[in-house]
Order: C-alpha cells, then structure tokens, then sequence
C-alpha cells in the first residue's frame, strides 16, 4: 500500500519517473557486474597460472642454491651470499575497471657488483642470485594479482548486493506503487463522475420542474 503520496497526477508522474531511474541503475549496475565478473574470472586465471610459476621458479632456485652447497659448501656460500649487493625496487601504480583502482607492480633491479673474485667459485653462483631475482619479480607480479582479484571480489559482492536490491525491493515495490497510485486515481475519477452526472441529473430534473411549472 501506498501510504506516503497522495494519489495526484504529479505523484504519478514521480513515481513514473523514478521507476525509469530505477530500472536504469539496474541495467547499468548489471552492465557493471558482468564487466566485474568477467575481469575477475581472468584476473583468477593469470594468478593460478602465476602462482604455478612462483612455486616452479622457487623449486628451480632451491635446487640451484643446494647445488652451488654441495660445490663451495655451507659456510663459503653463506659468505658469498652476504656479499650479494642487489637492490629490488618496487615501482606501484595503478589503474581502473569500472571505478576500482586496481595495483600494478613492476619490479626491477640495481645490481652493485662485483660481489666477490670469480677464482674459486662456480657458474652455479651467479644462476642462483638470477633463479631467486627472477623468482622475486614473478611474485611481485602475483601479489599485483592477488590484491587485484581481492578488490575485485568485494567490488563484485557490492555490486551484486545493489542490483539485487533494486531487482527485487525498489523496482517490484514502485511498480506496485504506481499501479495502487493508477488504480486510486480511476477510482477517484470514477467516483467524480458519477458525482458530476448525479448532481447534472438534478440540475436537470429541477430545471424541467420549472419549466413545467
């Protein structure tokens, strides 16, 4: 029932009005949370593709590193380890999908060497720091998608929330409350009607009598 407007012809044109409003945030609400959804379904992909890469590299630069162990021993690679002088920098940025800053991650490195004499050492070094600095930038770019895809997520469940709440309460509830408005509205019109003709009936009834008389 409609118990807040009067049942007139500009309330019904208010209520008509906000109807199209509604049903229009709903198509683009929805329009939104297909390109959400589709995003996110790829964004999904890429980092269980990137995680798969991050566990590989990771294994590749153990194996490596237990090798260059078993050629310079423990504690020579230890040393060597703490002579590395490499800088990670981290350069975030971001960008937009329908309104959500998303991260973008690049990573890069300086690289002070040399960091130790070449004599007594072996090639398997130098491919461990290059296994490790590439297992680093693959999950900087993880992370980027991690982040993203949780972002995403909860931009999604929002979204969905707010269509359904249109889909289901606002527009069912307007559009009920247009037809209780229209129905009003016949029935006072009918009702004036019938009131006009009654009172033209006697208008006319009188007017007879006088002619008569």
């Amino acid at each position: 029932m409609d118990n807040e407007l009067a049942a007139t012809k500009s309330n019904l044109i208010k209520l008509k009005e906000d109807l199209a409003f509604a049903e229009l945030g709903y198509e683009l609400l929805d329009q939104k949370r297909n390109i959400l959804v589709v995003e996110l379904l790829t964004l999904v992909d890429h980092a269980v593709d990137y995680q798969s890469k991050v566990e590989d590299s990771l294994n590749k630069a153990s194996k490596v590193l237990q090798e260059t162990i078993l050629h310079q021993g423990r504690l020579k690679t230890g040393n060597l380890a703490e002579a590395v002088n490499i800088q990670a920098d981290f350069l975030l940025s971001e960008r937009k999908v329908m309104g959500v800053h998303l991260p973008k991650v690049e990573t890069s490195f300086v690289e002070h060497g040399p960091y130790f004499s070449p004599e007594g050492t072996t090639v398997l070094v130098e491919e461990t720091i290059a296994k490790y600095r590439d297992a680093l930038q693959l999950m900087g770019r993880l992370a980027e998608l991690k982040v993203s895809i949780m972002r995403l997520a909860k931009e999604v469940k929002k979204t969905v929330r707010k269509t359904n709440s249109l889909e289901k309460i606002v527009i069912p509830n307007t559009e009920q409350q247009l037809k209780n408005m229209k129905d009003r509205i016949e029935e006072a019109e009918r009702e004036s009607f019938i009131l006009l003709k009654g009172v033209k009936e006697k208008l006319e009834a009188k007017t007879k009598e006088g002619q008569d008389f």
